[in-house]
């Protein structure tokens, strides 16, 4: 079994697929990749240049959609705009995948504008997150393929986030995920440190992304069926009271009681402000919420806005350990 975190070695043996997820293909040097922005808009064509470095040096082949450099006030063109570019590259037989530029806000705009019978028939890895979380929920929820939670295009692309996509997308392996040790000079290490809530181990088809995305689609037809799933999570620059407010709404709606297990990410810049002084910390909140699901529950894994993360498999089935924070792929994303 391949160890993705502090050894980062090399991949392991493909899992069975299992029955009832469709696994699109894997990626292969020299395939062909569309590029969207199905969100925020890219103002620069410079910027633009550097994500298309970045998938040649990945040995893919950059295909930018047709409406990629638009803009409409916020977003990366209208939404029937960014919603035909999707269509396009799923419709498009010599595109093998698709990657998302860049997030933002507007992606839950463009789900009625999808054409899901086209899409369901040509299963391709979508790679994105943070906005892109809505498109990965209509996928498990509407199409039925594995999609892939992982850097956006125009992400840094540090060593650590290139090896776990390429052991997922490119190799089909099924690693452990677990963070690396902290470089720190301390006696006791402080980055990337796990924090259990509730001990034990539990297994289910991975589910999740932004915690506000998720959030903001709950009561819509675009939300896959949590039920027996792995949530995982992650936000940024959020308050704590918010995210108890985001994790009320997921109990109040029955998803938090549905789940195996619960892993949330990073929370980047989630401290209270000076007028929360005295409130309740992130990591309270979060205790509050998951400890008490009676389900595996830990924080810490690298995924969520930070350099370095892990790529999740959405709609994989996954182990995770809460005592040891680890999260251990049961079955390969792709065929």
């Amino acid at each position: 079994m391949a160890v993705l975190g502090a050894a980062m070695v090399a991949p392991g043996a493909v899992a069975a697929v299992s029955a009832g997820v469709v696994k699109p293909p894997r990626l292969r040097p020299g395939d062909v990749v569309g590029l969207i922005e199905p969100a925020g808009f890219t103002d620069d064509a410079f910027d633009l240049d550097l994500v298309k470095e970045t998938v040649v040096a990945m040995g893919l082949v950059p295909k930018p959609a047709r409406h990629l450099l638009q803009r409409h006030g916020y977003l990366a063109g209208t939404d029937a705009d960014r919603a035909a570019d999707v269509n396009a590259m799923f419709g498009d037989p010599a595109v093998r995948g698709v990657f998302a530029t860049r997030g933002g806000w507007g992606c839950a705009r463009v789900l009625p504008y999808l054409d899901f019978r086209t899409i369901r028939v040509n299963p391709k890895l979508l790679i994105g997150f943070s906005d892109i979380t809505a498109l990965h929920l209509a996928f498990a929820a509407r199409a039925g393929f594995v999609t892939i939670h992982g850097p956006n295009a125009g992400s840094s692309w540090p060593r650590f986030s290139w090896d776990a996509f390429r052991a997922v997308a490119f190799d089909g392996a099924t690693p452990l995920l677990v963070n690396p040790e902290g470089r720190e000079d301390r006696l006791v290490q402080r980055d990337w440190r796990i924090r259990t809530f509730r001990g034990g181990k539990a297994s289910g088809r991975l589910l999740g992304g932004n915690l506000t995305v998720l959030s903001t689609l709950m009561g819509t037809p675009w939300v896959p069926d949590f039920d027996g799933a792995i949530l995982f999570i992650e936000d940024v620059s959020e308050q704590p009271y918010r995210i108890d407010r985001m994790l009320t709404q997921l109990s109040l709606a029955g998803v938090l009681g549905k789940v195996a297990g619960v892993v949330f990410g990073q929370c980047t810049d989630c401290g209270p402000d000076g007028a929360s002084y005295g409130g309740f910390t992130l990591s309270e909140v979060l205790r509050q919420h998951l400890g008490a699901l009676g389900v595996p529950a830990f924080q810490g894994a690298l995924f969520g806005h930070v350099a370095s993360q892990f790529s999740l498999p959405v709609g994989c089935r996954a182990e995770i350990d809460a005592d040891a924070g680890t999260i251990r792929l049961l079955e390969a994303a792709v065929r």
